[in-house]
């Protein structure tokens, strides 16, 4: 097999780390990228725990993750299927990545830091939408924060409405649910059911 095991065998494949890419880290959320997550409507929050990694979908309207200073994001926990993986890793490991996205920008930003899990009564109400809070609020310390480059969005054309995929193209989640159940749950009945469960459970 041919394998790469080390570092120095890694960095004759790859090369010297170019200034750009060294100079965009930070230790803290600097005005520019305060920016970024201000805009940004959607992260993929990532934790690790005993059973492994897990990787999340995070979004709401733009900056639902709040800067509250330049080392402390607040991430607001909305309703979700209830299986709080990343909340259980949470509990065991704090560690975290966020990965956050703008529709229609190639740059995305990547923070990394450690996280609590905070039920503050206040703090909860300061996020809640159509007076509903949220359940807890992570409360993350930033370590690092870095811009990542375009290339991967422009490779994958990821914003180009012409490149959409039709949802027949791809299984439903009634489909999928069905399949791994064997039919226990899911299916058509489901299907048809969810755009209003999903819009009448938002928050």
């Amino acid at each position: 097999m041919h394998t790469i095991s080390t570092f120095s065998d890694l960095e004759a494949l790859y090369g010297e780390v170019g200034e750009a890419s060294i100079a965009k880290e930070t230790d803290r959320v600097v005005p520019v990228y305060r920016a970024f997550i201000e805009a940004s409507p959607f992260a993929a929050l990532a934790t690790r725990g005993p059973e492994g990694l897990d990787c999340s979908p995070r979004g709401d309207g733009p900056g639902f993750i709040r800067v509250q200073d330049e080392k402390t994001l607040l991430l607001p926990d909305r309703r979700g299927n209830n299986r709080i993986d990343s909340l259980r890793n949470i509990v065991r490991d704090p560690q975290v990545g966020l990965l956050f996205l703008i529709p229609g920008i190639g740059e995305t930003l990547r923070v990394n830091g450690r996280a609590v899990i905070s039920v503050e009564p206040s703090l909860l109400a300061s996020f809640a939408i159509d007076d509903k809070p949220p359940k807890t609020i992570l409360v993350i310390t930033v370590d690092s924060v870095f811009f990542q480059c375009s290339r991967a969005i422009v490779r994958s054309d990821l914003w180009n409405p012409d490149k959409h995929v039709s949802r027949n193209a791809v299984p439903s989640a009634g489909q999928m649910l069905a399949a791994l159940s064997e039919n226990r749950v899911g299916g058509e009945a489901y299907d048809k059911a969810l755009p209003e469960r999903v819009k009448t459970t938002l928050y």
